[in-house]
């Protein structure tokens, strides 16, 4: 029996456990980081605890994301609501470009006039950060990382711990030469971190909305090798796109060779499709090929879309061979 895989968000639950669990750890510290960074009067304990503010929200958006994915579809939106985790991203990476906008300005006016920070303090906190991002980032990491939330989440704490690195140095640096402007130099480095984690969630969300096929699966070499199957004429309007939530869709006309039953050659197309390459939401128009060469269909064949992958197994009579289209 073929797999059609309609159950997008499987690990769903799972994800919510880890993702709470490092949310939790998130935001106990980033208060912590709040009250020490007034203390300290340190920008980079305050840029850091900005970043640990839109991790938190990240991680949030995620859970909700992955709540909502799991609704069944209904009205207008036929696929369901796995593209919310889409939406989020592109919230995330947004929010960290602001935040990142917002602390460059703070770092530039600081590094014309500096204030007194408390070095050590600053450097304490740091390392302690970096430990609870540490942890938390393990805590995500056993989440299922096909989701864009989920991805975009661990992103976020990755650079946690570059940011927390800087900003240690930054506290080491002030605490032994007394240079205060250590402190903006280092609220830049994390401000060009978060730049650059979230222009590329922005991208990669954006990436969803133009319906492309998964990174590292090409649509020319899987209609070769579908068209390869024996019992496969031709193989033509290849779609393949991502849903949403790690699934991927796949569509295509299939004209089938005449001495092959239709339902019997796509289910093990189905059942090729879902075993290499994962993709079990597949819809398949099949129809017998016109012996004479036309086509079945042929005002359709001829307008299809994208390239025509022609079948070459040996099995199929010659003179479907010799009557493809040119």
């Amino acid at each position: 029996m073929s797999h059609h895989g309609h159950d997008h968000v499987p690990t769903a639950h799972a994800d919510r456990r880890w993702l709470l669990a490092a949310l939790t750890l998130i935001v106990a510290f980033m208060i912590g980081e709040v009250v020490a960074g007034v203390s300290a009067h340190s920008l980079a304990l305050f840029a850091d605890a900005g970043h640990m503010l839109t991790d938190a929200a990240a991680i949030g958006l995620a859970v909700w994301a992955a709540r909502v994915a799991r609704l069944p579809p209904r009205g207008a939106f036929t696929y369901g609501f796995a593209r919310v985790e889409v939406l989020a991203g592109q919230i995330n990476g947004a929010t960290l470009i602001v935040l990142a906008l917002w602390f460059t300005v703070e770092a530039v006016r600081r590094l014309v006039s500096p204030g007194t920070v408390h070095g050590g303090a600053v450097a304490t906190v740091a390392v302690v950060g970096a430990v609870v991002s540490g942890v938390a980032t393990l805590l995500v990491s056993r989440a299922n990382r096909e989701s864009l939330n989920v991805r975009g989440v661990f992103a976020h704490l990755l650079t946690d711990l570059w940011a927390f690195g800087a900003t240690a140095i930054a506290g080491l640096i002030i605490a032994f030469t007394g240079w205060g402007r250590a402190d903006a130099v280092a609220s830049l480095i994390v401000a060009v971190v978060m730049t650059v984690t979230g222009a590329r969630l922005v991208l990669e969300a954006n990436r969803f909305f133009m319906d492309p096929a998964p990174p590292g699966l090409s649509p020319r070499r899987l209609g070769a090798e579908l068209a390869a199957q024996p019992g496969v004429a031709e193989l033509h309007d290849l779609h393949v796109w991502e849903i949403g939530g790690g699934e991927t869709a796949l569509s295509a006309h299939l004209l089938v060779s005449a001495t092959y039953d239709c339902h019997e050659l796509t289910a093990r197309l189905r059942d090729l499709l879902v075993a290499e390459h994962g993709i079990g939401h597949v819809t398949l128009q099949a129809d017998h090929a016109d012996p004479l060469g036309a086509g079945h269909d042929a005002a359709h064949c001829e307008d299809s879309h994208g390239q025509v992958h022609r079948g070459q197994g040996l099995e199929r009579p010659p003179h479907e061979v010799r009557g493809s289209r040119p």
